[in-house]
């Protein structure tokens, strides 16, 4: 699955996706076959981090 380039677009994608499908970002990332440190890193560079109690960016 190709993941939106857009940090913002991103953002939102991949939290719509942890809080409706997936119980952890390990999940989502199996599931799509996404790289976790570079996804992390993406959004990481765009001031977002990952908080696995929540399940979501911020």
């Amino acid at each position: 699955m190709e993941l939106p380039n857009d940090p913002m677009m991103l953002f939102s994608f991949v939290n719509t996706k942890l809080r409706d499908n997936y119980a952890s970002l390990d999940a989502l990332c199996d599931d799509l076959h996404v790289n976790k440190s570079t996804l992390v890193q993406k959004l990481q560079a765009a001031g977002f981090e990952y908080n696995p109690s929540q399940n979501k960016f911020w």
